[in-house]
C-alpha cells in the first residue's frame, strides 16, 4: 500500500529547517496540518491548511476522513515519541503512514545539557495529568518532559516543593533550535513562579531534601504513602504479591475488591505501559482510590464501581487478577477465571478460615501453589521490645493453562 499520510517532524526553525526531501514532500501535498505559528505565512499554494483544534479526538477523525489524498502533518520534533505518530498509529494501519522524524525535545535537551539520554526519563506532560510526575521523583533522577507551555513549569516545580524536591536543580529550555532559543536554569523552589515561554521542555535533576520520604518504583510502599480505612494490603504481603503478579508491558490487571487501590497502584507503578481497573462498590473508597492514585503518580488507573461480579462481566480481558476482596465468592473468582487471558497469572490473599478452605479447594482443581506469609513487626512489651505477628496470610498463585 502506498502511504497517503506522511507526518513530518520539524523544528523550531519551522518549513525553513526542513532538509529538501521533506521540504517537496509538504509543497506537493493536497492538504497540509500543522500548528498555526508554523504555518503562518507559509507559501504552499497547492494546498489546503489546516491548522491544530481541539479536541485531539475530532482532528484525528478529520484526518481520517481525508485517506486517499496526499496528506502531510506537521509535528513538533519526533513524531513517534509521545507524538502524533505514534497516536495515528493506533487508529490507521501503520502501512498507509510514512514517519519522518526531526530530533526530538529529548534528544536536543540532552544534548544541551550534556545528560545520557539513556539515564534519563522521559515523559510527556503536554495534554495530561501533572500528577504523572510524582512517580518519577526519586534522588538522583534525571527527568526530561515535554509540557504544555509555562504555566505547567511552575504546577511541576510547585509539585516538586510540595513533595520534598524543592532544591532540585532545573533547566527550562525554551524555543530549542531556533532564533529565540533559550535555557533558564535554577532550583524548583525558584522555577515555582518563574517567568518562562511558553515553547519549552522542562528538565529535572532530582535532589530531595533531608528527610524527603523516598517512594521507590520497586513495589512495597510503606503503608502511610496510602490513605485508607484499614483495607490496605500491608507492605510486604504487597511486595510478596506484586512479584507473584509480575507486571509486564501493557498488561491489564483486575484488582477486585481494590480498598484504597494500593496494589493497582503499585502495579502501575511498576510498569509505566501497564494499565489497572479497580473494582470497589464503596463509594468513599472509589474517591481514596483516585486520590491515592494522583497523589503516587499514576492518576490513569480506572475504576469500575459497583458489586462484583456484576461489574466484571463485559470488562476488557485481564492479564493477571488481584483477588483481595469476595475471596471466598465462589461466582466471582469463576467469573475472573474464565475472563482471564491463557497464561494469565492469578493471586489470592485471605486472612480467614472460609476463604483459605476455597482456596485450598481451587488449588487442588486449577493447580498453582499456596503460600503462606506470616509477618512480625517490632512492638514495644513494657520497657522492652519484642516481634509482634499480625494477622497469617494464605496466599494463592495460579497461572491459567
Amino acid at each position: 500500500m502506498t502511504p497517503w499520510l506522511t507526518i513530518v517532524g520539524i523544528g523550531d526553525d519551522g518549513l525553513a529547517g526542513l532538509p529538501p526531501a521533506s521540504r517537496t514532500l509538504v509543497e506537493r501535498a493536497d492538504i497540509v496540518l500543522g500548528p498555526e505559528r508554523v504555518l503562518a505565512g507559509a507559501d504552499l499554494p497547492g494546498a489546503e491548511i489546516h491548522h491544530w483544534q481541539s479536541p485531539l479526538t475530532g482532528m484525528i477523525e478529520t484526518i481520517k476522513g481525508w485517506r486517499g489524498r496526499r496528506v502531510v502533518v506537521l509535528a513538533t520534533g519526533d513524531p513517534m515519541h509521545f507524538g502524533i505518530g505514534a497516536t495515528m498509529a493506533r487508529h490507521l494501519p501503520f502501512e498507509e503512514m510514512a514517519i519522518i522524524p526531526a530530533p526530538s525535545a529529548f534528544s536536543l535537551a540532552a544534548a544541551r545539557l550534556g545528560w545520557p539520554l539513556a539515564e534519563t526519563e522521559c515523559l510527556s506532560l503536554h495534554g495530561r495529568a501533572l500528577d504523572r510526575l510524582a512517580a518519577f521523583l526519586r534522588p538522583g533522577a534525571r527527568l526530561v518532559a515535554l509540557t504544555s507551555g509555562a504555566e505547567t513549569v511552575r504546577e511541576a516545580a510547585r509539585l516538586l516543593v510540595a513533595r520534598g524536591y524543592g532544591p532540585s536543580p532545573v533547566a527550562v529550555l525554551e524555543h530549542m533550535g531556533g532564533e529565540t532559543e533559550r535555557v533558564v536554569h535554577m532550583t524548583a523552589a525558584e522555577a515555582a513562579d518563574g517567568r518562562f515561554a511558553d515553547f519549552n521542555t522542562l528538565a529535572i535533576d532530582c535532589v530531595a531534601e533531608p528527610g524527603a520520604t523516598l517512594l521507590p518504583l520497586v513495589p512495597g510502599l510503606p503503608d502511610e504513602a496510602f490513605e485508607h480505612d484499614g483495607q490496605l494490603t500491608k507492605r510486604e504481603v504487597r511486595a510478596v504479591t506484586l512479584a507473584a503478579l509480575g507486571p509486564t508491558p501493557r498488561a491489564l490487571l483486575w484488582d477486585i475488591g481494590a480498598g484504597c487501590g494500593s496494589v493497582a497502584i503499585e502495579w502501575l507503578r511498576a510498569e509505566r505501559t501497564a494499565r489497572a481497573i479497580a473494582f470497589e462498590r464503596d463509594e468513599g473508597r472509589l474517591a481514596m482510590i483516585a486520590r491515592n492514585a494522583a497523589g503516587l503518580g499514576v492518576p490513569a488507573l480506572e475504576t469500575a464501581a459497583g458489586a462484583v461480579p456484576g461489574t466484571l462481566k463485559g470488562a476488557q480481558t485481564p492479564d493477571a487478577v488481584f483477588l483481595g476482596g469476595a475471596v471466598a465468592d465462589e461466582e466471582v473468582f469463576i467469573t475472573a477465571w474464565e475472563a482471564l487471558r491463557p497464561g494469565g497469572r492469578l493471586v489470592a490473599n485471605t486472612v480467614t478460615l472460609e476463604a483459605e478452605a476455597a482456596l485450598i479447594d481451587r488449588q487442588a482443581r486449577f493447580g498453582g501453589e499456596l503460600v503462606r506469609l506470616d509477618i512480625a513487626h517490632m512492638a514495644p512489651v513494657g520497657a522492652k521490645r519484642a516481634l509482634r505477628p499480625r494477622m497469617s496470610v494464605l496466599q494463592w498463585r495460579a497461572m491459567k493453562a
